[in-house]
């Protein structure tokens, strides 16, 4: 019987423990997403984990031991709950595969935005820190504008988008 077993790896070690596994006779899917990330002020595309420090493996119960993974380079163990191992359901690896991007085999994480006028918002960073405002807009894809009340006069603000935290619609 067929059956996906949820692995733990050691930091950044799905790269190794893949290759060991793979080496093993196991079947592995590790699944890996482009990451938009700022570097020297640019926005560069990065290959990362879609699940940093997980990936699943596929073992033949009836001619397969789940022992050896525990004992894999690059492996932390089987992740359980008490002395059950935790199986993955067949369909959950099916969505996550169907998900895939056809051409490179990577999922694309697209950034959504919960933000609408009215929302109130708190800033977690800088100078403003804790300050409570209403978001206004966006201003670009990282950026958002935000309306504070600031010594009695309200202030169109622009922040990072990371640096704002969603607290409640108005």
């Amino acid at each position: 019987m067929l059956r996906w077993y949820l692995i733990r790896t050691k930091p950044a070690g799905e790269s190794l423990a893949v290759t060991n596994l793979e080496r093993q006779g196991y079947e592995v899917y590790w699944p890996r997403a482009v990451q938009v990330v700022r570097c020297n002020g640019r926005w560069r595309d990065r290959i990362g984990s879609l699940f940093p420090g997980y990936l699943f493996l596929r073992l033949n119960e009836g001619t397969q031991a789940l022992n050896p993974v525990n004992s894999t380079v690059g492996v932390l163990g089987v992740v359980r709950f008490g002395c059950r191992y935790i199986v993955v359901p067949e369909q959950v690896i099916r969505d996550l595969q169907a998900r895939v991007d056809p051409n490179t085999g990577l999922h694309r994480l697209s950034h959504v935005s919960v933000l609408t006028a009215g929302t109130v918002v708190s800033i977690k960073t800088g100078p403003f820190d804790g300050l409570e405002g209403v978001f206004e807009r966006h201003a670009g894809a990282e950026r958002v504008v935000i309306l504070l009340n600031v010594l009695g006069q309200n202030a169109s603000v622009c922040f990072p988008v990371d640096s704002v935290l969603l607290r409640y619609a108005v």
